[in-house]
């Protein structure tokens, strides 16, 4: 009987926080309701099964309470894969993937036809309504040549139309956006993942743009996890870029967000997508986990 008793507690204790959870939440919900949300979709809430049911459930949960999600999705590692299948060696130059026409029918075949099909089927059975584009649906965003010699058909976004991408939201459906686009002959290019989401989140008037990374944050010490810079605004964000301080594979990052913010994004947020659930802790808790780029010090 008294192991019963404790079981009862135990059971009320945790539908207590939940119910507590829920009620400081609230107030986030209602601010953020028919908002946009912008999501870059990568790194290892992509690739860990575990994390992945956690994120497409909070992109579900979010759309359930109102706002409005898009998602944008990258792959890189199941390129890999299946050039490896291919027998093509991957190559890369300052970063970005050297795609001649055989690696982009295979970026195409990856990230429109089974990446986004895949995420597309997990939200729906999270009992989402997922719906799958790229940037030739609909004319959603049409690419160049990203200008550096010997890189092949990686390109950048020229313009966005996002009609197909409101009426959608507008619909209750969940848009998931793969980075592949072509220009005005046709031609398909690949597109980096975070310049795409920064993009539509800019020509959505989105109200946050949040960027799932392998990384807590912006580090003032890439060293030191506990260094984490919980917010700053676009002159400070470029100063960190000029210092050093933000290096790598963070610099395209922190320029997509300054990219959007200077064109009207809300917020953009830089967040670990390896902490379950940092969708949720990100928008509805004050502290938040990750970095929040503003575009200037007196906007909060």
């Amino acid at each position: 009987m008294l192991e019963a008793s404790n079981d009862r507690e135990y059971i009320l204790k945790a539908e207590a926080t939940r119910v507590r959870v829920l009620s400081e939440a609230l107030p986030y919900i209602q601010q953020f309701t028919g908002r946009t949300v912008v999501v870059k979709y990568g790194g290892s809430a992509m690739k860990d099964n575990h994390l992945k049911e956690k994120v497409i459930r909070d992109i579900v949960f979010l759309s359930c309470v109102g706002l409005r999600p898009v998602v944008v999705h990258g792959g890189g590692p199941e390129i890999n894969t299946w050039l490896d299948k291919l027998g093509i060696e991957p190559q890369f130059k300052d970063g970005l993937r050297v795609t001649d026409s055989a690696t982009m029918e295979v970026v195409e075949m990856v990230l429109v036809g089974r990446v986004n099909k895949e995420i597309v089927s997990l939200i729906n059975q999270a009992g989402g309504a997922g719906v799958g584009l790229c940037g030739k649906d609909g004319r959603l965003f049409k690419a160049r040549p990203e200008g550096r010699s010997g890189i092949g058909f990686v390109g950048e976004v020229t313009s966005v139309d996002i009609k197909l991408l409101e009426a959608l939201v507008q619909g209750g459906y969940i848009p998931v956006v793969s980075s592949v686009a072509a220009d005005e002959q046709g031609q398909v290019y690949n597109i980096n993942a975070d310049t795409v989401a920064g993009e539509l989140a800019a020509a959505l008037g989105a109200e946050k743009l949040i960027l799932l990374t392998d990384t807590p944050g912006i580090l003032q010490d890439f060293h030191n996890p506990s260094s984490l810079i919980a917010q700053l605004d676009i002159q400070r964000a470029r100063q960190l870029i000029e210092t050093g301080v933000v290096s790598g594979g963070m610099i395209p990052k922190v320029n997509c967000c300054v990219r959007s913010l200077a064109q009207g994004v809300r917020a953009a947020h830089i967040i670990d997508g390896r902490i379950p659930h940092a969708l949720l802790l990100e928008i509805f808790t004050d502290a938040g986990i990750g970095t929040m780029l503003i575009a200037s010090e007196f906007i909060t």
